[in-house]
């Protein structure tokens, strides 16, 4: 089965791509994988504050997670496989589709605003574009929800 791969977090463009990789998913017999990747420098402190703040990384990772899989079983009839990592997103996203042979497409969000598409997308679909192993979809953070459904 191919799978879609989308990056989540709380951005308003991570929702556009998430629901991209969901109609896709159901028109093509896929399936999605949501990845959630957690920034280390984030547990920088004593040993038993920064355990404590990953499992509650860790917790609000989950739960953003159970959030949007409702939308996407609402949208496409299937159930997402959940992913979460620590490290750098760019490093976690390449070194998940390598793990997981049947991940076909990574779906990104870029931002609507006009400072660029963010530096995930900049650098997956930029600079390491000719390296990646899976065709990159960039869906634009200015869609529509009806637009995003009248393309899949």
């Amino acid at each position: 089965m191919r799978k879609f791969m989308t990056v989540v977090d709380d951005s308003p463009e991570c929702r556009n791509a998430l629901r991209f990789a969901a109609r896709r998913a159901a028109k093509t017999g896929g399936g999605v994988v949501m990845l959630y990747v957690i920034r280390p420098e984030e547990f920088q402190h004593w040993i038993g504050v920064g355990e404590m703040m990953r499992a509650e990384a860790r917790e609000a990772a989950e739960a953003r997670l159970t959030q949007l899989a409702g939308e996407v079983k609402a949208l496409s009839g299937v159930l997402p496989e959940f992913v979460i990592r620590e490290g750098v997103a760019r490093d976690e996203v390449l070194a998940q589709i390598r793990e997981d042979p049947e991940i076909g497409v990574l779906v990104l969000g870029a931002g609507a605003s006009g400072e660029g598409p963010g530096p995930l997308v900049s650098a997956l679909a930029g600079r390491l574009a000719g390296t990646m192993t899976v065709p990159v979809t960039v869906v634009p953070g200015s869609l529509s929800m009806e637009r995003i459904d009248s393309i899949c």
